[in-house]
């Protein structure tokens, strides 16, 4: 009976390991080779609405138009993080609500953020203003990355500078969805 109760807590405690890597794996909250997030950063100045003007296309967003990102305190750690856009088949906007906390040092504009529990991705602002009026967002890789605003809009001369950043670190700008804004 000892051996069986051996090899059960064993097997328990390698089912545990498993799991615990696996979600080590799965919030992977990386930043892309080459890329470097913004410091300082003050998060404070960032907190607020943000449009989106373009996105790398993924299933969450697929479709969507008028695609806004709200960032507020949550607690002296949390940001409350609420994304919401329209759906223009289904004449419905969609909205999800997470949560972002800063990976290591305060000063870095590194996050995690996470819409579902325990699974959290990077967020990582490349690029922004001095005025914190426009920044470039990348995710994890060259998979994912965001033209961010604080209006609707934004300049010419701003969207080529941030897509020749992003070309020169591997992103396929090409790619890019120019997000639909009522102005």
């Amino acid at each position: 009976m000892n051996n069986i109760r051996k090899n059960l807590y064993y097997a328990g405690a390698a089912g545990l390991v498993i799991t615990l890597i696996g979600v080590g794996i799965s919030s992977c909250v990386s930043i892309p080779k080459g890329a470097k997030a913004v410091r300082p950063f003050n998060r404070s100045k960032y907190l607020g609405k943000w449009y989106e003007i373009a996105r790398m296309d993924f299933k969450f967003e697929k479709g969507l138009q008028q695609v806004t990102a709200e960032y507020s305190l949550k607690d002296e750690n949390v940001i409350k993080v609420v994304n919401r856009g329209f759906d223009p088949k289904k004449q419905e906007w969609k909205e999800s609500v997470g949560k972002a906390k800063l990976v290591g040092d305060s000063d870095d504009a590194r996050l995690k953020v996470s819409f579902f529990g325990p699974f959290y991705a990077g967020y990582n602002v490349i690029e922004i203003d001095l005025e914190y009026r426009y920044a470039m967002v990348a995710g994890n890789n060259t998979k994912y990355l965001w033209l961010l605003s604080r209006e609707p809009t934004m300049p010419k001369e701003v969207i080529d500078r941030y897509l020749e950043q992003a070309k020169t670190l591997g992103f396929k700008t090409e790619e890019l969805v120019w997000t639909k804004q009522d102005k």
